[in-house]
């Protein structure tokens, strides 16, 4: 079943002190092209997110959207910077002496300085939270899978009835093929009629004509790829795979050869014909662009 390239889909996960979501929307693309978002304090992890994502995806530019929320109580580190103190008291020291003021520092008098005593939260080890992280990313690609899964086969079952459609024209075709070389018969019959009216109408010379003109207007080749590639467009919509890249081949495919039937008939109701075929071809590439 085909997907489509466009979707969404959203994860949580809990664990070790920390609450991950993940946000992932995409669209069309010709590769896979994964662009992501996080905490700056969360980069490290960057690169495993990204490889997991293009495992899961063939096509499509993702923008994913990574936040962490603290879920536990962190206890932060006191940490005194004894030089700094020291710096301080000594300075102290010196201007009251200068001063000829009678000392008096006191402890308190240290502890309200900038400097003396800082807070620094606990190191933390990222790599433990990936397993959290992961969880939360899975939830989120399978619900972009689900949605792009959806598309897909609403996507499949317009290109299948635009294939159908196809089908019946070509035939129509392919049933009005015999008939061009017989109505060119009548025609070269006629105007050879009226130039030769007072001759005697070599009727070896008009079948030779029309022989070449049946040979170079012959469509049977084409009618049978085309079919043969409507046959195969129609197996590979059917595919669980990703198809996008094969059905943009057949599709080259098809239009080279209703170009090549149009141009060899010399026929307007094929023509016309070749005209809304090569009509739905450009509306089922226009939908296959969207095909994973």
């Amino acid at each position: 079943m085909p997907r489509s390239m466009t979707g969404f889909g959203r994860g949580e996960a809990e664990g070790h002190g920390k609450k991950f979501t993940v946000e992932v929307k995409s669209v069309n693309h010709r590769y896979c092209e994964v662009m992501l978002r996080m905490p700056r304090g969360m980069v490290s992890l960057e690169e495993k997110a990204r490889r997991y994502i293009l495992s899961r995806l063939a096509r499509g530019r993702v923008d994913g959207f990574i936040t962490v929320e603290d879920c536990a109580e962190k206890t932060a580190v006191v940490k005194v910077d004894k030089v700094l103190a020291a710096s301080y008291y000594k300075a102290m020291e010196e201007l009251i002496s200068n001063l000829g003021i009678s000392s008096g520092i006191k402890p308190e008098h240290l502890f309200s300085l900038p400097g003396v005593f800082s807070l620094e939260e606990p190191a933390e080890d990222i790599e433990a939270y990936w397993p959290v992280l992961e969880q939360a990313l899975t939830g989120a690609v399978d619900g972009l899978l689900d949605m792009r899964s959806t598309e897909g086969v609403r996507l499949q079952e317009d290109l299948l009835s635009r294939l159908e459609l196809i089908r019946v024209v070509l035939k129509g075709i392919e049933d009005r093929s015999p008939e061009v070389v017989e109505d060119y018969r009548f025609r070269l019959n006629q105007r050879l009629q009226e130039w030769l009216k007072d001759s005697t109408l070599d009727m070896n010379r008009l079948m030779a004509e029309v022989a070449v003109f049946a040979e170079r207007s012959n469509i049977t080749e084409e009618v049978v790829r085309l079919y043969s590639h409507i046959d195969q467009t129609g197996e590979t919509l059917g595919m669980e795979e990703p198809v996008g890249r094969k059905l943009d081949f057949l599709l080259q495919e098809m239009n080279r050869e209703i170009n090549t039937i149009a141009s060899k008939a010399s026929d307007l109701q094929i023509a016309k014909a070749a005209v809304e075929i090569k009509s739905e071809l450009e509306k089922i590439r226009e939908q296959v662009q969207n095909l994973e």
